[in-house]
């Protein structure tokens, strides 16, 4: 843990102006992007009395080891430049405002020729209009209720190809839940007039649909169309359904994001009622960690920088209006940004009476009720998680925290397609994205302990290789080039302890891997599978953890984490190694074209009786690479290797 005197930089040094600071750890990985009006007063406030900083703030400046600042020339600019980095770096100390799950929306593809309705989670995709967020329940509801009255496309493509193959549509279009484009039913151009009326419903035109249709049902009634009739007052029903789900609470033409928050010293809860045509349409939470001592309308700045920075592509994801229960700071620059992303003019302001008013209080209960309730969920997890840590770091006597630990499993089939996984867990938890999978060849994939030495060198040669590629990063910088982005280390982050699957042999493989580099600051561990022991390096007895051992628990999990990541590598290698051909030796001849050859001809046994010119009658294939197929599978039944042709399509083997 460092001193943030050791890297203080001193008072005169810092200018006066606004910009945007990162402090680094000793491996230079970004750990938090903070923003100032006065760069001075800001870093000093971090190095003033470190004793009297938030606990997570405290952290933060022990865990870096530099400081680094970066002027602009006005507050709109450094507003920009933090959200940039934040989104670039990902610093494990800012505040995120993040979803813990993906929420679904309802989204319209009017990028598409036949336009398709249907539930997306995730980024948003360019050519897609999204109504929502939603729950899970209600947007299925919703839909299948609309469909009745707007028979939009909802199948996926495949679905819809087979349909236009066959000239039959999918169930759908013979329950008039789909207007059946694929069969010419309607055209093009009639389907997209569909989806359009279906997109402005959900935008909040409702009352025009519905009156429509009443119009129809009384022409159809006062001509004796009795069947049209009850036709239409169905589709009244169903469309009044929908409109009414959510209770009007402010007038029709209002569309707004309602924010509240409710926080405490450690953690603030965040909630977000979305209002379309003065109706909620969906509601969103979170619940963050506060790395320092910020303010109310800090929070609010940085909770607008990342909700709708996400969204910048995506249409009507921007209301007109967004209510806070504070104004954020730098307020004016940050309604300037979001009008940007827009395209028109946003109001950021605060709700002082009438239904606006009324329904921030009901927001900022949701945010007071959802704090509660998370601190009573979360705090038997915390607890076991740390003391699961704490366990494991005294049974093996480690003088360091557990903060990273790093988990490697060899995967193989009898020494063939022979792999290594690392998983990677962070203060208890997984963290996916630095999961790694390594293919082993060679006099490396002898045995597992030769394999075992060669990933664990590999590994930590490259975290060598990215700590040397670090430069001493104290003091003023030039602002970045946006065209030039900073490279980014993929290993440059060490582990406190390595894991690996296996007895005394792994754990003394791979002890030997990092001394033969250098290290020695990471410790090693083994966890054998017969008796669930731990071993140690070049010890004679294992560590014997209680089996109740909240830390014993711990290296279970990751070890079997790790195990089913290797074995899900392996089983794609070998399925790649398995899909085999007598062609795929010809000069030439790429997968592409190697499966027109065999759809054109149907058999291995077919091609080889084809002539050079027949050959040519196959998609991409030419005089030239015909003559190379005949002679290379002429060469092949001098030499008696007659494998079976597979078909790279289905895998299945085509018999001769």
């Amino acid at each position: 843990m460092a001193d943030p005197a050791s890297y203080r930089p001193q008072t005169g040094e810092i200018p006066t102006t606004p910009g945007v600071y990162r402090f680094r750890d000793p491996h230079g990985r970004v750990i938090y992007v903070g923003k100032a009006k006065n760069l001075r007063s800001r870093l000093n406030s971090y190095f003033a009395n470190p004793a009297g900083l938030l606990p997570k703030t405290h952290a933060m400046v022990h865990a870096a080891s530099s400081v680094e600042w970066t002027m602009v020339g006005s507050e709109l600019e450094s507003l920009q430049l933090e959200y940039t980095w934040i989104k670039e770096f990902k610093p494990r100390f800012n505040v995120v405002f993040r979803d813990d799950k993906s929420y679904p929306y309802l989204a319209v593809t009017m990028g598409e020729k036949f336009p398709r309705v249907q539930v997306m989670r995730g980024e948003r995709r360019k050519g897609t209009r999204y109504f929502g967020p939603y729950t899970a329940g209600a947007i299925r509801e919703t839909m299948d209720t609309l469909l009745r009255v707007f028979p939009v496309r909802s199948c996926s493509a495949g679905v819809l190809k087979r349909a236009q193959d066959s000239g039959r549509p999918c169930l759908l279009g013979y329950i008039d839940k789909c207007a059946a484009p694929c069969v010419n039913r309607v055209s093009p151009e009639e389907h997209r007039a569909l989806a359009e009326d279906f997109c402005s419903f959900m935008g909040g035109e409702a009352k025009r649909f519905i009156t429509r249709l009443e119009k129809d049902m009384a022409a159809a009634v006062a001509e004796l169309d009795y069947e049209k009739a009850a036709r239409l007052r169905d589709d009244i029903i169903a469309l009044r359904k929908v409109f009414e789900r959510n209770a009007v609470v402010l007038a029709e033409d209002t569309d707004a994001d309602v924010f509240a928050l409710h926080d405490d010293e450690l953690e603030a809860s965040v909630q977000v009622f979305h209002v379309r045509g003065g109706r909620v349409r969906g509601q969103r939470g979170w619940v963050v960690e506060k790395v320092e001592d910020a303010t109310t309308p800090e929070l609010i700045e940085h909770l607008l920088q990342q909700v709708y920075g996400e969204d910048s592509g995506s249409q009507g994801r921007i209301p007109r209006e967004v209510l806070v229960p504070e104004n954020p700071s730098n307020h004016e620059e940050l309604s300037e940004w979001l009008g940007g992303l827009r395209g028109a003019k946003v109001d950021i302001r605060v709700p002082q009476r009438g239904d606006k008013a009324a329904l921030m209080s009901t927001v900022r209960d949701n945010a007071e009720q959802a704090l509660k309730l998370h601190k009573t969920r979360r705090a038997g997890d915390i607890t076991v998680r740390s003391q699961a840590l704490q366990e494991l770091q005294e049974a093996l006597e480690l003088p360091v925290p557990l903060l990273r630990i790093e988990c490697f499993d060899i995967s193989h089939v009898q020494g063939t397609n022979v792999v290594a996984s690392m998983v990677v867990v962070e203060d208890g938890l997984p963290k996916k994205a630095d999961y790694r999978k390594f293919s082993i060849t060679g006099a490396a994939a002898a045995d597992d302990t030769a394999a075992m030495h060669d990933v664990l060198t590999r590994r930590f040669r490259h975290y060598l290789q990215d700590k040397a590629a670090q430069l001493p990063r104290t003091g003023s910088i030039p602002a970045p080039d946006p065209a030039v982005p900073e490279p980014k280390a993929r290993f440059a982050y060490p582990p406190n302890l390595v894991v690996v699957d296996g007895g005394q042999p792994q754990v003394n493989a791979a002890a030997r891997a990092l001394a033969e580099l250098g290290i020695d600051d990471v410790f090693v561990v083994g966890l054998a599978k017969r008796l669930e022991e731990v071993w140690l390096p070049d010890s004679d007895f294992p560590v014997i953890l209680p089996r109740t051992s909240q830390g014993l628990y711990l290296l279970q999990r990751i070890r079997d984490e790790a195990h089913r990541f290797a074995i899900t590598f392996h089983r794609q290698k070998r399925g790649k190694a398995m899909t085999a051909s007598v062609l795929d030796g010809v000069p030439g001849l790429g997968e592409a074209k190697r499966k027109a050859l065999v759809a054109h001809f149907g058999s291995l046994k077919n091609i080889k009786a084809a002539t050079a010119e027949e050959l040519t009658a196959a998609k991409g294939i030419g005089p030239a690479l015909a003559q190379a197929v005949v002679l290379h599978l002429g060469a092949q039944a001098d030499a008696g290797e007659d494998r079976p042709a597979i078909n790279m399509t289905t895998g299945e083997i085509l018999e001769d």
